[in-house]
């Protein structure tokens, strides 16, 4: 389910809420509305709105780890990229179609299209086929086989991370409590076009805050993404 989708969920049910306020409302007696009564459902709304708090931060944080470990995983896969580049270099002539496969990989990162593994599979086989001269050659092949299978790793970590990070029953959890403290607004608040227009800002702040933490918990995919510019970066050193 896109992030759209789940935050327009999200607004329905918020502003469910304040539909479900006006209707009880006008079904309580005058007693139900005594200052007494009002106290209580402040009160009570006031511990619902500080545990949506606490789990609307649980939520934020997940999701801004999750940005930071694939923006970090992606900053650190092109710093590999560079090196190996560099340490088939030092191979040799032999190696500039390793370098070339390389580098067509790396743009493969660019197009969302592409498959994880890309041009990027075949790079370990044309590294392995490389027939040192010498000991140095040798120990440069090693070396490359080395960061090849550690960029693999990175590349599939990445992947593999690329799914949401946000538990699904934290975020029913909190558009509930958040639907019930907008319930309890209505309920207390006089029937006016003012009341209406600030409940209506309040859910749609709500659900827009919803939809960016989704968005961010998705950097891959998102309309939040990551920068291309590490890769572009990377592209541009390749072969020089």
């Amino acid at each position: 389910m896109s992030s759209l989708t789940t935050s327009g969920i999200a607004f329905a049910c918020i502003f469910g809420g304040v539909i479900l306020g006006k209707l009880l409302r006008a079904k309580l007696f005058e007693q139900h509305l005594s200052a007494e009564s009002k106290d209580v459902v402040k009160l009570a709304m006031g511990l619902i709105g500080t545990m949506a708090a606490l789990v609307l931060g649980l939520l934020i944080a997940s999701a801004k780890s999750s940005f930071d470990t694939q923006r970090n995983g992606l900053a650190q896969m092109c710093a590999q990229v560079i090196y190996l580049d560099r340490i088939l270099a030092h191979y040799g002539p032999e190696a500039n179609e390793a370098r070339e496969t390389l580098r067509a990989s790396v743009a493969d990162m660019l197009n969302p299209t592409t498959e994880i593994e890309g041009q990027f599979a075949g790079l370990y086989e044309k590294i392995d086929v490389l027939v040192p001269k010498d000991d140095a050659q040798r120990r440069v092949q090693q070396l490359a086989m080395q960061t090849v299978a550690g960029t693999a790793q990175t590349r599939w970590l990445l992947y593999a991370e690329k799914g949401s990070s946000i538990p699904v029953p934290f975020l029913v959890v909190m558009v509930a409590w958040l639907t019930l403290i907008l319930t309890g607004f209505r309920i207390l608040a006089p029937s006016n076009s003012m009341v209406f227009a600030t409940l209506l800002v309040c859910a749609l702040a709500v659900a827009s805050g919803i939809f960016l933490i989704l968005e961010l918990d998705r950097p891959l995919d998102g309309t939040i993404r990551i920068s291309s510019e590490p890769v572009r970066n990377a592209l541009a050193k390749l072969g020089r």
